[in-house]
């Protein structure tokens, strides 16, 4: 066996340190923008390819969403080479160079409320808090709408300690989103969280969660996707369908925050948890990415989200109208009224022609009676915001209704949710 010197055994150490290094380069490390694996094959727990989605792809086409929108980027460097990480496991190298690369888009959100004391003299007291996520350089950011609801004041903190003061582009309490903007000074710089995709999500894949839960800035949480399509009620008026459920640790504060997977794309924004103690028991809610695309899209160019609705004025029956009406069901939406000449009445919809007093509202008996839009059922008002909750004016819906006892199915033109309710 032969023997080698101590300086023959450390240049034989460099050569094949430098060696390793140039067949890593050459094979094309980096093939993510900001994310850098540390093998050329996809890494463990992705779903689909690690290629990047075209980040002026991520939403949908529209005047206000250019190329430029989300594809200029700022890459943070790493904050630790190549050969630093060699020490620790894949799986923890993963998690190491996604929070490195990308808490600094995560940002932290407080706000101000207004409250009336003793002397009736408005008084400005702290709000809510919770997370947010930096969805384009321009200053764009993501959270929930119960962090920023009734808020007077919005602060949005940034990983470096700055403070800005932000606006409300607009909210979508139906999702329970909201898209905020500051204005960054020139030549600032801001880590953006790019967008993913929820459609191919499985069961078991990881996630990761950045978020400021109990106001501990920028912490990170791993765990697995738990479930998928979990449709949840998130108010009295309002259920999200295909919500992701996680066990990565959420708790206050996270709200708002990115949930991420293995390559560092956004899936979902951390929304609610499950917790009979009021801390984080394993079972939490993200509201899924390809939802908040949509939403995003219209919150920026309108100010708000355009859904479709049913150009009528429906009623969700309740014991006392099925008995004074005698129905032969127990659950569903009666049509007291059609607009004349609306969208409704021309697909063929029915309004009741018998009017009864209830307190203060006029309810038209003998219309027909929706029991299902688009296949889901609707036995109350928040089954229909679901069913048409991604549906936009002047799509057509398949509605399914019964008239005088018989089941009929009719094709609707939706009108604009705003300009009904609103008449």
């Amino acid at each position: 066996m032969k023997l080698y010197s101590r300086s023959q055994v450390f240049f034989f150490s460099i050569l094949s340190g430098l060696i390793v290094l140039l067949f890593a380069l050459g094979i094309g490390i980096v093939r993510f923008p900001g994310i850098l694996p540390l093998s050329g094959e996809p890494l463990s727990g992705a779903s689909h390819s690690v290629e990047a989605q075209n980040p002026s792809e991520a939403l949908p086409a529209s005047p206000v969403f250019t190329d430029a929108f989300f594809s200029e980027q700022s890459i943070l460097p790493l904050q630790h080479g190549v050969s630093d990480l060699l020490s620790f496991s894949e799986d923890e190298r993963q998690n190491i160079i996604i929070y490195e690369q990308l808490n600094a888009g995560v940002v932290n959100i407080t706000t101000e409320t207004v409250a009336i004391n003793w002397f009736l003299e408005p008084v400005p007291q702290e709000g809510a808090s919770g997370s947010g996520t930096i969805i384009n350089t321009q200053g764009y950011v993501l959270t929930n709408n119960h962090v920023i609801r009734n808020a007077n004041r919005v602060l949005i903190n940034l990983a470096d300690g700055s403070q800005f003061e932000g606006t409300v582009v607009g909210t979508d309490p139906e999702n329970d989103l909201a898209v905020l903007k500051f204005d960054p000074p020139p030549g600032m710089e801001l880590q953006v969280i790019p967008f993913g995709s929820s459609e191919n999500l499985r069961v078991g894949q990881k996630v990761l969660a950045i978020g400021n839960p109990f106001a501990l800035e920028r912490t990170l949480t791993v765990g697995i996707v738990s479930g998928l399509g979990r449709p949840i009620q998130i108010s009295r008026q309002y259920i999200v369908r295909n919500m992701i459920q996680t066990d990565a640790s959420i708790n206050p504060g996270n709200s708002g925050g990115p949930l991420l997977n293995a390559q560092g794309q956004m899936i979902g924004i951390n929304t609610m948890i499950y917790s009979p103690s009021g801390g984080s028991v394993g079972i939490g809610f993200a509201v899924p990415i390809d939802t908040a695309k949509r939403v995003v899209a219209d919150i920026i160019e309108h100010g708000r989200v355009r859904r479709g609705w049913i150009d009528a004025t429906v009623v969700q029956l309740f014991p006392a109208l099925v008995r004074q009406a005698r129905l032969p069901v127990e659950s569903g939406l009666l049509i007291s009224q059609t607009r004349r000449g609306g969208l409704a009445e021309r697909a063929g919809l029915r309004q009741g022609t018998e009017p009864v007093q209830y307190g203060r509202s006029v309810i038209y008996l003998g219309g027909d009676i929706i029991t299902s839009v688009n296949g889901i059922r609707t036995n109350t008002l928040s089954d229909l915001y679901a069913s048409l909750e991604d549906n936009r004016p002047g799509e057509t819906v398949r509605i399914d209704i019964l008239r005088a006892g018989n089941p009929l199915s009719l094709n609707v033109v939706l009108a604009d949710r705003e300009e009904v309710l609103s008449r």
